[in-house]
């Protein structure tokens, strides 16, 4: 009995091990029938893209392009002609009318209306190609419709449509090396059969069986158990995946699937009853010596298991003496063990608490670095402030002996901003905290204001009009102006911007004949302050920041930037791909807005040096300056005469800016009143904030005249 026991186990594990196996095959036959279904699903799209392309071909001829359609009509029938399976190609106008037949005479009167309107009217409404239902025509033929959008020269909407005989669906079929039983299916959008491997003529066109339209209600691609139209029932895999909503079945049929596996399984059981027997009369002459010492072990072990001392009588069976020396062994082990595990325990506890002061210290240090590089950023750019605005007060006066200087301290100036504004970017970056406000751009706009405004360097530009993406346009011109000062920086004297598009992406591509790169160097210039060897001079400068924005700008768009080089000397070309995104609606054109007149204003700012700098620009730009230097001299100055435009720093040594503004709308009561913040805290945290407290606008230091202009705009 004891040894019946034990080996049943092993008879069910190894019977359910075999069905397990027979199970797995199937499985496998399931996955092998769904690859192929997916494998023929890509077929057939290939097979379709093929006449989308060719169509498309067709309607970029100059013939369509200049109105000629009688030059078409010639084109589109000796097109048709060389293709064995097609019936004719169909040229239809915006509304649907049919122009032309080329199964007719050109010019013939064209009366009937054309077949599958519902994929005609997905055509013009989605301006994308579409594949069509398949139905008999008058003869009795069986086709199908592939219909492309084309649009000539002028804007003017058509649609090509080339008629397709199911032909070729059925030898993409045939060239399968699938067993003799499988049946295989493709199937339109409607799905009807376009194509099958069983009785193609006489199932063309035919709808599905219902057992099968129950199954693929399960999802987009499945598995399971179906009924042909000619009864048989099958094992079924589906896929309709198809970027022209089309379906692939594969079947086999499901009684010659499950024979092998029965007949495998009674094998194995008349082994196992006769295994069974054997093992049985064996182990009965065995167990009576057994059972008699297997008692003098029961009190050792029951010791052992409750920690009591162990005590163990010696046997003459050596198979009985070496377990009772293994029950002595194992009771020094459990002893040795209680041991270590009591002293693992006290380590454990030690690790766990050193863990969460380390995950304490790096928070600490996380949260210490953000607010090192905010404090960074607003130090260096409080200088940076009155140093703008010296310059645009020197631009203003247009001294011309001193224009070269200006023009040096102006490019260090830039330098130094974009310092500062990448280090705060890849703070943002490997906080997780970098976002884009994305809006349909015409990256074509982004492009031609980047090179209008870039200088120093040599570019050429090649962009279409319009090339509409879903982005932020400010974060789009950095990813370019910095593609263009890392060209410039590592030795460009001719770099060329290019623009394309195609059916679903923008590429952006930037190329130069500076000093280039090596493998291994592209391999991580994507990294932050990664940047090319260079002498002990660092003539480019730059702390290698610039790249690793860019690659992540890019992908928050959801595209991809990637770079090139054949090696040192031969200049480097990145490339940048963008989704496309719908062009927007017309927005009604912007009324003029007037002239500003000089306005009273409110310079607060405990920076000396800024705010001197800061109210003689604004008064060469026709307003009346006031300045206070703390926020108790800004309310002393609102009490003696209300400002209508009042410009606040936020770091105040008296108050914040915040409050500061909150006191001003209450002294203002109802009076109108425009705040402006302009501080050198420019994170988009810093931004919202400054919203909330109700300022009307934020500036961050140091800022341009530009920046000037727009706080003193009238408000909209």
């Amino acid at each position: 009995m004891l040894t019946a026991l034990g080996l049943l186990p092993l008879a069910l594990l190894g019977g359910w091990s075999l069905h397990a196996a027979g199970d797995y095959k199937e499985r496998e036959q399931e996955r092998w029938m769904l690859d192929l279904a997916r494998a023929l699903s890509s077929a057939a799209d290939a097979e379709l893209d093929g006449t989308v392309a060719t169509l498309t071909t067709l309607g970029s001829t100059p013939a369509l392009q200049n109105g000629d359609l009688p030059a078409l009509y010639a084109a589109a029938s000796t097109l048709s002609r060389a293709q064995p399976d097609w019936l004719g190609v169909i040229l239809t106008d915006d509304s649907g009318k049919i122009l032309f037949r080329t199964m007719d005479s050109y010019g013939a009167k064209q009366t009937a209306a054309p077949a599958d309107p519902d994929s005609l009217n997905q055509v013009l409404s989605t301006h994308q190609p579409v594949a069509g239902r398949i139905a008999r025509g008058p003869r009795g033929r069986a086709a199908f419709p592939v219909r492309v959008p084309i649009t000539d020269a002028k804007g003017k909407l058509y649609t090509l449509t080339a008629v397709i005989l199911p032909d070729r669906m059925v030898r993409l079929i045939e060239r399968q090396q699938v067993p003799t039983d499988a049946i295989i299916a493709i199937r339109d959008g409607a799905r009807a059969t376009v194509a099958r491997s069983r009785d193609q003529k006489g199932r063309v066109a035919d709808a599905p069986s219902k057992s099968l339209v129950e199954l693929m209600r399960a999802g987009p691609e499945g598995i399971g158990t179906a009924v042909t139209t000619e009864g048989q029932q099958v094992a079924t895999a589906y896929t309709t995946l198809s970027r022209y909503g089309w379906a692939v079945i594969v079947g086999r049929p499901t009684d010659k699937l499950r024979a092998a596996a029965f007949e495998r399984m009674g094998v194995y059981g008349i082994g196992i009853a006769l295994s069974l027997l054997g093992c049985f009369l064996l182990a009965s002459l065995l167990a009576n010596r057994i059972v008699r010492t297997i008692e003098a072990l029961q009190q050792g072990a029951a010791a052992l298991g409750s920690g009591a001392p162990l005590t163990l009588a010696p046997s003459s069976i050596i198979e009985i003496e070496n377990i009772g020396k293994a029950l002595e062994q194992a009771e020094h082990q459990r002893n040795a063990q209680e041991r270590e595990r009591a002293q693992l325990l006290d380590s454990l506890n030690r690790a766990l608490a050193s863990h969460q002061t380390a995950l304490a210290d790096a928070r600490e240090a996380g949260r210490a670095k953000d607010e090192f590089l905010a404090v960074l950023g607003h130090e260096l750019r409080n200088p940076l402030s009155p140093i703008v605005t010296s310059l645009d007060l020197m631009d203003f006066r247009d001294e011309p002996g001193n224009r070269r200087e200006r023009g040096v301290m102006r490019r260090q100036v830039q330098h130094l901003r974009r310092l500062v504004d990448d280090l705060l970017d890849v703070s943002r970056i490997t906080s997780g905290k970098l976002q884009i406000d994305a809006t349909p751009v015409n990256l074509a706009d982004v492009v031609r204001h980047a090179v209008t405004t870039s200088s120093g360097q040599q570019i050429s530009m090649s962009t279409p009009a319009a090339v509409w993406v879903m982005g932020d346009g400010s974060r789009l011109t950095q990813v370019l102006n910095n593609l263009l000062s890392n060209a410039e920086r590592f030795g460009s004297s001719a770099t060329q911007v290019t623009l394309t598009v195609d059916a679903t992406h923008a590429r952006l591509v930037v190329s130069d004949n500076g000093i280039g790169m090596s493998e291994e160097l592209m391999a991580r210039v994507f990294e932050p302050f990664q940047q090319a060897p260079q002498s002990l001079a660092r003539r480019t400068g730059g702390l290698g920041l610039g790249l690793a924005i860019v690659r992540k700008i890019v992908e928050l768009h959801h595209g991809e930037v990637s770079v090139h080089s054949a090696g040192a000397g031969t200049g480097s070309r990145f490339e940048v791909t963008l989704p496309l995104s719908a062009a927007p609606a017309p927005e009604p054109s912007a009324i003029a807005a007037p002239d500003v007149e000089g306005l009273q204003l409110l310079l607060v700012d405990d920076n000396v040096d800024a705010a001197g700098a800061g109210a003689a620009l604004l008064e060469l730009l026709g307003h009346e300056v006031r300045v206070a230097h703390n926020a108790a001299e800004a309310l002393d100055a609102v009490r003696q005469k209300m400002p209508q435009v009042a410009i606040l720093d936020i770091g105040l040594p008296d108050m914040d800016g915040y409050a500061l503004a909150a006191a001003i709308r209450h002294q203002a009561g109802g009076t109108p009143l425009r705040l402006v913040a302009l501080t050198g805290y420019g994170q988009k945290e810093d931004i919202t904030r400054a919203y909330e407290a109700d300022f009307d606008l934020h500036l961050t230091k140091p800022a341009t005249v530009a920046d000037l202009q727009r706080a003193t705009a009238p408000l909209t």
